[in-house]
């Protein structure tokens, strides 16, 4: 490994965030063109399910991660309590990743309930931000998931939230009961409820 590749390793370990490949590009006066193969190499020195932490594509940038499997070992060395999506959160949170931007009125209608103070938990957490006001009476907030959501969540984009097809390959057994309004969409964003409980009950803040 030349010195570039292993600088490149170094900054995005000691980076409080993801990287992104053109902030990377600064740091070495370069095109991204040029760092690509720097990037590819480290994928493959560190992938996942090999050394215990892999380099991940995520929230748009690069980031060392632990690997997922090994999040009951990681838990004993963190003993600060983690933080825990309740069933209300994660559902919201699931049709606002399908459905953005999204407004406050549209979320509780489809939900039935009051969403007001699970809204206010998951900004003041970081993991929806304010996109604007909708252009009807009124001018609510619409809102959207930020890049927070991703890098919790170990997403590279809003792309790589799971289709209803992948989640059924990985929880078979799961089948939502969906009512006549609820369709394709609906199930999807269930299934990434179940999809994000997975992922949240291994991660720390």
């Amino acid at each position: 490994m030349d010195e570039r590749c292993r600088a490149v390793a170094a900054l995005i370990f000691a980076a409080e965030g993801p990287l992104s490949l053109d902030r990377l590009c600064q740091f070495f006066d370069c095109s991204r063109s040029d760092l690509r193969p720097d990037i590819a190499q480290l994928q493959e020195l560190y992938p996942i399910n090999h050394n215990g932490f892999y380099l991940a594509e995520v929230a748009g940038g690069y980031q060392f991660r632990t690997d997922p499997d090994l999040a009951l070992w990681l838990s004993k060395l963190n003993r600060e309590r983690p933080f825990r999506f309740s069933q209300a959160a994660l559902e919201t949170l699931a049709m606002i990743a399908y459905r953005q931007p999204v407004t406050r009125g549209e979320i509780e209608y489809l939900r039935g309930v009051d969403s007001g103070g699970v809204l206010k938990t998951l900004l003041d957490k970081g993991f929806l931000r304010i996109l604007g006001k909708k252009d009807v009476p009124g001018r609510p907030l619409m809102y959207g998931t930020s890049r927070h959501f991703l890098e919790f969540f170990g997403l590279k984009d809003l792309s790589a939230l799971p289709t209803l097809k992948e989640f059924s390959a990985l929880e078979p057994a799961l089948e939502p009961v969906l009512d006549s309004e609820s369709g394709p969409a609906a199930t999807e964003e269930f299934a990434l409820s179940q999809s994000l409980s997975n992922e949240a009950e291994s991660t720390t803040e």
